[in-house]
């Protein structure tokens, strides 16, 4: 295989992967992977993202506290926080963001306290932030807005192609799953036709979120090559194009040297 992929977001701490982790891992490089960022959810498993980049080569971290999992924050967690943002190999903040699609979430305000504290915490470190936004469209661009000095990517988007360009006029990425491959995935569809490629990232969000013919499965970074070939499509280039200028913005966005 020539292509050189970057999958931009995949769970390798996630428990779907406790029983073949390091196969699954060490397969990558022989699939075309070249890199991954493992993002962290809470602070368990930022810790976990920082270990596991500290064991494969090709294994980049972020650290962050998602929206589900914010509801024991406590400013020390800020600082714990700041403190794994310091290790090798951390590249980002993230998944950090809104949902408000699960009932028992956290409460909005709640969500939204922890995404601003988390949001200046990547502003004063200068880091990139990756973004979870959920049934939470308006509030996510509105609190982006507050902090101008951030950079980041909206990760497994799932909002309108009009979103999208606001993003990209915010100096924005957007990144794209699997779900491009779904038949009803117009809404994706649509959002990256209308995103400029050198504005686009790549990822699975293993363990979830599988491309077709896998969906419902377990997903693993292997199978990014299909969301290339499905984007490269819907940009009328060459697979081998698509792999190379995501894998270019990844590294780019993340500050990975080639």
């Amino acid at each position: 295989m020539s292509m050189a992929l970057f999958d931009t977001h995949a769970h390798y701490d996630a428990r779907q992967f406790d029983p073949d982790r390091d196969q699954v891992l060490s397969a990558l490089p022989g699939q075309g992977v070249e890199l991954v960022v493992n993002p962290g959810c809470d602070l368990a498993s930022s810790q976990a993202a920082v270990e596991l980049a500290g064991r494969y080569p090709f294994v980049y971290a972020a650290v962050g506290v998602h929206p589900e999992e914010c509801g024991s924050w406590t400013d020390g967690d800020l600082d714990a926080l700041r403190a794994l943002a310091g290790r090798p190999k951390v590249v980002a903040i993230g998944e950090i963001g809104l949902d408000y699609y699960w009932p028992e979430n956290p409460s909005r305000e709640l969500q939204k306290r922890v995404f601003r504290a988390q949001l200046a915490l990547a502003v004063e470190l200068n880091l990139p932030v990756i973004v979870h936004d959920r049934e939470a469209h308006g509030d996510s661009l509105d609190i982006i807005r507050e902090f101008p000095g951030a950079r980041g990517v909206f990760h497994c988007f799932s909002g309108s192609a009009e979103m999208a360009r606001e993003l990209v006029s915010l100096g924005w990425m957007v990144s794209f799953t699997g779900v491009l491959t779904y038949k009803n995935a117009r809404k994706a569809v649509e959002a990256a036709q209308a995103v400029p490629l050198e504005r686009i990232m790549i990822e699975t969000d293993s363990p979830y979120m599988a491309p077709v013919p896998y969906r419902g499965k377990r997903n693993h970074s292997g199978y990014v090559e299909l969301v290339c070939v499905r984007l490269a499509e819907l940009k009328g280039i060459t697979p081998d194009e698509c792999s190379r200028i995501t894998l270019a913005n990844g590294r780019s966005f993340f500050h990975i040297p080639d």
